[in-house]
């Protein structure tokens, strides 16, 4: 007959009584011997990582991806070796200006990022429901996502700031026919399109390369809200989108989209009407580096984060969260055992 199981502390000590303090006497102060309600504490007073700046609030899933097409001719990277291969991913599905607690219906872009756990490390592929973005020059990301929170002396949002930034920079123009499209507020995640947006290089088995954007359609159609049903979910739901997702995968109504690549020559880039790399590179070390101030320089060994099928060899030793074996003495002798 199986044991009932045990309420324990942290460390795996079993708890007696998580309903009472200890005190002295009746009336008496709490005692410091008391090391469950201690460990209790101590983790509660420090088990909020800061969230995240922008994309704070989100949903994710867990799926894989299946090469359907011969793209070999392009690209020579493991994860699209020959059709049929498959390949673990991790999906994330964010808003982007609003706070962790926000409403999932608001006007706002969505993000969109894919993480493939491949042989040779994981690639992650970050995007957005929409091709283009704001900004062109990176050093402009801290201004615009600035305007897009509180002001700091009123602690509002505040559309001055956010009209005041896209006004005097014309490039975001595009961008803003988008949001304030259909495609503003999307029915969920499930009804969105993702795309990689910037422009990317693949490179073949004979070193021939070319330029790339990378699309996901989704295969549950295109739906949006209309203004009135988006403000009328922010208050009466306002994590629909996470619930959505959530209870469309739980009854097995597993949502998918089709991946296409979009190339271009390097001759073709070079006289095209405008510049294929118009879109920022500022994400590419921005998001990794804010991984490592909220969560700290060993954020890949998280289990979402982990490139769990590849080998990791580096001289990176030490540091908080440091979950495993250290690298042992791998390095000390050139190499494995």
């Amino acid at each position: 007959m199986k044991k009932p199981d045990k309420l324990t502390t942290g460390a795996g000590h079993p708890v007696g009584d998580k309903l009472n303090l200890q005190t002295a006497g009746l009336r008496g102060p709490l005692l410091v011997q008391d090391v469950v309600f201690t460990d209790e504490m101590a983790h509660f007073d420090r088990e909020r990582i800061p969230e995240r700046v922008v994309h704070a609030k989100g949903a994710g899933a867990f799926g894989y991806f299946e090469v359907t097409h011969d793209i070999t001719r392009y690209s020579k990277a493991s994860v699209f070796e020959h059709v049929g291969k498959t390949t673990p991913v991790a999906v994330r599905f964010s808003t982007v200006a609003g706070e962790s607690g926000s409403a999932d219906t608001v006007r706002d872009p969505r993000g969109f990022a894919v993480k493939f756990y491949t042989e040779d490390g994981n690639w992650d592929l970050t995007g957005n429901n929409t091709p283009i973005f704001f900004i062109r020059d990176a050093i402009l990301f801290p201004s615009f996502i600035h305007s897009q929170k509180r002001n700091p002396q009123t602690h509002m949002k505040d559309p001055d700031m956010v009209w005041d930034f896209w006004s005097l920079r014309p490039e975001s123009l595009h961008q803003l026919s988008f949001l304030f499209s259909d495609r503003g507020l999307p029915d969920g995640y499930r009804h969105m399109n993702g795309y990689g947006s910037h422009t990317f290089k693949l490179v073949n088995a004979d070193g021939e390369p070319i330029y790339c954007k990378f699309h996901f359609k989704t295969d549950q159609g295109i739906k949006n809200m209309s203004v009135e049903e988006a403000n009328r979910m922010a208050s009466a739901n306002p994590d629909y989108a996470i619930g959505d997702l959530y209870n469309a995968i739980a009854n097995d109504n597993f949502p998918s989209w089709t991946f296409y690549i979009q190339v271009m020559t390097f001759e073709e880039a070079e006289k095209f009407q405008f510049n294929p790399f118009d879109l920022t590179k500022g994400r590419l070390f921005s998001y990794p580096d804010t991984h490592r101030h909220r969560l700290g320089a060993n954020y890949l060994q998280l289990p979402v984060n982990c490139p769990y099928r590849a080998c990791v060899a580096n001289y990176q030793r030490d540091g908080p969260m440091c979950m495993f074996d250290n690298q042992g003495s791998y390095l000390l002798h050139g190499g494995a055992e």
